[in-house]
């Protein structure tokens, strides 16, 4: 797991169970980098996620406080903003792993390449994977990725964190995902591998996902159980 975000979920505890209160002054950023053996530009960027998610915020010449509203916001597994993976956003605090359904390389269909902006002869990573959190079916993935702008993924990739992989191994950034969450009825691989009933609801999250320079590397469908997966949205009335 990245650093700050094993700092960001350490603080975003702290905040749920209460040892960090609503308006309290949390510890300067020097005092975090020695508890938490790291650099200061580290807790920096975990803080800057956690102001994101509006659980605290920065006052200038004062320093970093607890918001109002982020004892309630903490309790939720999933932001709608959310792109960091399984892996990395559940790691600390569950066992994860994965079973390969499908892995392999093809060309992409016309929407395939239109998605992820590819050329006529560019090739695709085609990946089925089954995410199991605490050996329980948590999410079944469909994903395609553009060979050339991630390469080198292979089964012992998939069986670990591809967003690992990508921020560690690669050192590329992601940036930002383009996100429409519906719901629907489980098709046979979610009847098959999340153990669902024929009628039970399913959360659909199809997403394209940008590296920092914007070039898209995503294009994904994550099927979650209706008793697995939760969306939430929090609204601020700041810019309006």
């Amino acid at each position: 797991m990245l650093k700050y975000v094993e700092i960001e979920n350490e603080i975003r505890k702290r905040i749920k169970n209460g040892y960090y209160a609503i308006g309290e002054h949390l510890p300067d950023q020097n005092q975090m980098a020695k508890e938490f053996k790291t650099t200061r530009v580290t807790v920096q960027k975990a803080l800057k996620n956690l102001i994101n998610e509006d659980l605290i915020y920065s006052q200038r010449g004062s320093g970093t406080y607890v918001k109002a509203n982020a004892k309630y916001a903490s309790k939720f597994d999933f932001g709608v903003d959310q792109y960091v993976g399984t892996t990395q956003f559940l790691g600390r605090n569950h066992k994860i792993t994965s079973k390969i359904i499908k892995f392999k390389i093809r060309y992409p269909n016309a929407d395939e390449k239109e998605r992820l902006n590819l050329k006529k002869n560019d090739l695709v990573y085609d990946i089925k994977r089954l995410r199991i959190v605490d050996d329980e079916p948590y999410a079944f993935e469909y994903t395609k990725m553009p060979v050339n702008i991630i390469p080198g993924i292979d089964e012992s990739v998939l069986k670990k964190s591809i967003y690992g992989y990508i921020n560690q191994t690669l050192n590329k950034k992601i940036g930002a995902a383009y996100r429409i969450i519906s719901a629907n009825k489980p098709n046979q691989d979610d009847q098959k591998y999340l153990e669902c009933k024929k009628d039970d609801p399913v959360l659909l999250v199809n997403q394209v996902v940008f590296l920092k320079d914007g070039i898209p590397f995503e294009y994904s469908e994550t099927h979650h159980p209706y008793n697995k997966g939760k969306i939430t949205v929090y609204v601020s009335g700041n810019n309006r």
